[in-house]
């Protein structure tokens, strides 16, 4: 199901009808809403404006789709995300959402504080949640759909994609009073042809990093991670599709990020049979004129397709889902503290309801393992593959059905 239809002022379009547009446009900012048609009664969605007017899920009607359909959310407490909702994501209105961050969009020179008294606290405040680089990292992967699949993805997935979804889903998120697009570059898709003017767009982006009243901006780079080399003076690290705009970092720097994240550096070459990438979320500020240096970092391993991965445990099975050509989602980790207890991957096209599908690793721990095995045991018809044996056959997929839609009056 991978062409949505819906039901606007009483007739029906598919999501590729040249009619949908005039028909949003006669509903849109008026108090009639579409409806999916995915399944009997249809769901309520709402009108956006982007480059066009697009047909969005209502919020928290997610999990009323049918799983096959592209507006089809699940719960989110199948993933990290349900840790951090009403907390670090609120989502003011339909589709747009307010992040709170550990990190700031500046850095001020530190000035010497003079010793005194000390004072009694004028109150006590609540501590809230906030989300880290990586959980910022999956939100905008997950709010741009890279973490779902379906056939109809396979020979599309480029860097050309992924630079407009995660744009898109930047510019409906604020952190911190700023709209994340403005502070956030991802590369467009590298050419020779179009070298100078991607750099000049690139200067003209991150040109937000020039200090101010003795405060450095910070922004964020999100791509690829192509290698990194030493200098005289530290490291270069470099992104695919910005070979002339490396991030600059002391050595020592580079030292914690190989450690904090060696497994993930170590599955590039790992004997799979299947390429890997790594993903890197940079945050940076300016060094000098055009010169971007590392402040904070955070990496996610991915496949081919970038669709993110837990680690290389989890390979095998996602690579056999697109072979067989399956639909599913793939659940993030954000920032809980083990994913033990979420499914490795959601089943789409088994009918009504999603099949979670669990991954038990030999290299687990003993913690994560009993962790995994109970929420598999309380999945109920949940798939498990343990890894030390060969994997099971995945469930069967569900015919696609034949009807074109579900009767808004059934």
């Amino acid at each position: 199901m991978d062409t949505q239809r819906f039901a606007i002022a009483g007739c029906e379009f598919d999501a590729d009808d040249p009619g949908l547009q005039p028909a949003l446009a006669r509903v849109h900012e008026s108090a009639e809403r579409p409806r999916c048609l995915c399944v009997p009664g249809g769901v309520e969605m709402y009108v956006a404006q982007h480059r066009q007017l697009v047909v969005k899920r209502m919020p928290g009607s997610g999990m009323r789709h049918h799983p096959g359909c592209p507006s089809y959310e699940p719960d989110a407490q199948q993933s990290g995300l349900g840790e951090l909702l009403g907390e670090a994501v609120l989502e003011r209105s339909p589709g747009s959402f307010e992040l709170r961050l550990n990190f700031p969009w500046t850095r001020v020179q530190r000035r010497g504080v003079p010793r005194g008294e000390p004072q009694e606290p004028a109150e006590v405040v609540v501590a809230r949640r906030q989300m880290s680089l990586r959980a910022l990292m999956h939100f905008l992967f997950d709010r741009a759909g890279i973490n779902r699949w379906s056939p109809a993805m396979a020979g599309k997935r480029n860097q050309g994609v992924l630079h407009k979804y995660l744009m898109e889903a930047a510019d409906t998120v604020t952190a911190r009073g700023l709209t994340l697009a403005e502070r956030l570059y991802v590369p467009e898709p590298f050419s020779e042809a179009g070298r100078d003017g991607a750099a000049r767009r690139r200067r003209e982006k991150l040109a937000v990093l020039h200090p101010r009243d003795g405060q450095s901006p910070l922004a964020i780079a999100l791509g690829e991670l192509k290698g990194c080399d030493s200098t005289a003076q530290g490291c270069r690290i470099w992104i695919k599709h910005a070979p002339d705009a490396p991030l600059l970092a002391a050595t020592r720097t580079w030292e914690r990020i190989e450690r904090t994240f060696g497994p993930l550096l170590e599955a590039r070459h790992a004997d799979t049979g299947h390429r890997v990438r790594l993903v890197m979320a940079a945050l940076i500020r300016a060094r000098r004129e055009h010169t971007y240096e590392l402040d904070a970092a955070s990496l996610m391993l991915t496949n081919e397709q970038w669709i993110p991965l837990d680690g290389v445990h989890e390979l095998a099975l996602v690579q056999e889902l697109i072979a067989q050509g399956r639909r599913f989602i793939k659940p993030l980790r954000y920032d809980a503290r083990t994913v033990a207890a979420f499914p490795n991957a959601l089943l789409l096209d088994t009918g009504g309801q999603p099949v979670p599908l669990h991954v038990v690793s030999a290299f687990m721990s003993a913690k994560d393992r009993a962790v995994k095995e109970k929420a598999a045991q309380d999945a109920g018809k949940a798939w498990v593959w343990r890894t030390d044996s060969p994997m099971p056959d995945l469930p069967p997929a569900h015919p696609v059905s034949t009807r074109k839609s579900a009767s808004v009056s059934s």
